[in-house]
């Protein structure tokens, strides 16, 4: 495998509590590792709960994992253009299926159910990127980009949003309408907080989350937007785009992670012990060791 050297900046105005940790180091002294390029373009990582990274190849309608054993295998063929996906509790794989605009929920021996395929009797522009809360409701952008595979070339629904579609339910609500093209996705371990991203305003914003599972309190938190994110245990946020960047949970900006591909489209943690950084990055999937540790 071909490994590429990362480099990290470090904020000289960083918060006193970064200082502390910052002998640490957030990575390990070692490279990012390339696990494969064989793909057309990768999206979607996820992990499940003993490690094993999921991720798909959008175009060429595949979701692949790579185990903790180190092995890369076809995890399905025909996946409904899978994008974004997630785990619930269950150990299903909840996929946005961006071939028919729906969610499929794929458990372990790979049985499809459709969890989600209308908005008030019409089609959604695409499903993209999804986070499941800790009730196992749904939340998933929209935005629209048109697809050679449709027979549609124009939305059949006004606006690009965000929705939440409650656990066992079919009908989704509108949770955030205030975004141009919302598209990476993901909340904090405690339910309290979900970053948006916006790719057609280039911001990410923070959201406070209610028991109802409805957002309010818009806060803007990145002056970037992102394909797809996560989030470590000491809170940080970790962006994609030209590489991945670092920030604070305060937006302060404390690394940067140079990825040799043109785009990096998603990011997840995985391994054993959840301190290995995947990266999924146009035709590739990467690796990198991190001195923290994933929460999803």
């Amino acid at each position: 495998m071909k490994k590429y050297f990362f480099f990290l900046i470090f904020s000289a105005l960083s918060f006193s509590g970064f200082a502390q940790n910052a002998g640490q180091e957030l990575f390990v002294q070692d490279s990012l590792t390339l696990i494969s390029s064989q793909f057309k373009f990768t999206e979607g990582t996820s992990v499940d709960k003993w490690g094993n990274v999921f991720f798909t190849d959008q175009p060429n309608d595949k979701i692949w994992k790579y185990g903790i054993d180190g092995k890369l295998s076809l995890y399905m063929d025909k996946a409904g253009r899978a994008n974004g996906t997630y785990f619930d509790k269950k150990g299903n794989l909840i996929v946005c299926a961006d071939e028919h605009n729906e969610i499929w929920s794929i458990d372990k021996n790979k049985k499809i159910k459709v969890l989600f395929s209308d908005f008030e009797g019409k089609k959604v522009n695409g499903p993209n990127d999804i986070w499941l809360d800790n009730k196992g409701g749904i939340y998933f952008t929209d935005p629209y980009y048109q697809r050679d595979y449709w027979t549609r070339k124009s939305p059949e629904i006004v606006g690009q949003k965000v929705y939440y579609l409650p656990k066992g339910k079919k009908e989704a609500i509108v949770v955030a309408d205030d975004v141009i093209k919302p598209n990476g996705i993901v909340g904090t371990p405690d339910g309290k907080f979900l970053y948006i991203a916006d790719m057609e305003a280039n911001r990410t914003y923070r959201y406070a989350i209610g028991t109802d599972a409805k957002l309010s309190d818009r806060k803007l938190i990145l002056n970037q937007n992102s394909d797809g994110m996560t989030l470590d245990n000491n809170g940080n946020i970790y962006v994609t785009g030209k590489g991945v960047n670092i920030y604070k949970p305060s937006g302060e900006k404390i690394g940067h992670i140079d990825v040799p591909e043109g785009w990096c489209g998603n990011i997840c943690f995985g391994g054993k012990d959840r301190n290995k950084l995947f990266i999924a990055a146009s035709k590739s999937l990467y690796v990198i060791p991190v001195n923290a540790k994933g929460v999803e």
